[in-house]
């Protein structure tokens, strides 16, 4: 047995255990969801800027409504984005996410339709987006963290707090 660790443990269990006591943990929660936000962020603006392009590429996809469903997918990215970066609403936020990016997933990067590079180049990001869903369906289990809108506006920052090894 190693010192400090209960036989049932496994010593990455202990490890993540005690990464999460004294802060760690949730170091890694915050960092993990402003990278996965990032994407969200970035690409919701994008839509803004060029409305019209990615308005026609959803139609050039068999998009109906492109403009109203367009203008949702604005709000889920950014909304979304916003809300998992700031650590607010931050389980159902990355829900939101992991269901939006379902059909963008299939319509968008539908490589097994395509031939040659662009099918390559889709099934990479077939694959890139079925990563950030499954770091969103970690996110929707694991929550925001200790550093985050959510656990501020519970009040339980100094019950919950990272605990800092100071010797």
């Amino acid at each position: 047995m190693v010192s400090g660790i209960h036989p049932s443990h496994s010593i990455r269990e202990h490890d993540v255990e005690t990464g999460l006591q004294h802060g760690l943990g949730h170091v890694a929660l915050l960092v993990g969801r402003l990278l996965v936000a990032t994407i969200f962020i970035l690409s919701g603006f994008s839509k803004i800027t060029d409305f019209g392009g990615t308005a026609a590429h959803m139609a050039e996809k068999g998009i109906p409504a492109t403009q109203l469903l367009l203008v949702g997918a604005i709000v889920v990215e950014l909304g979304g984005g916003v809300l998992l970066a700031t650590g607010l609403l931050t389980r159902w936020a990355a829900v939101a996410l992991f269901l939006f990016l379902i059909p963008a997933t299939l319509i968008f990067h539908n490589f097994w339709a395509l031939e040659g590079a662009e099918r390559l180049t889709q099934q990479t990001n077939f694959l890139k987006n079925l990563a950030i869903m499954g770091g969103l369906l970690i996110t929707s289990v694991a929550g925001a963290g200790a550093y985050s809108l959510d656990r501020l506006l519970r009040g339980d920052l100094s019950a919950h707090a990272p605990r800092w090894r100071t010797g």
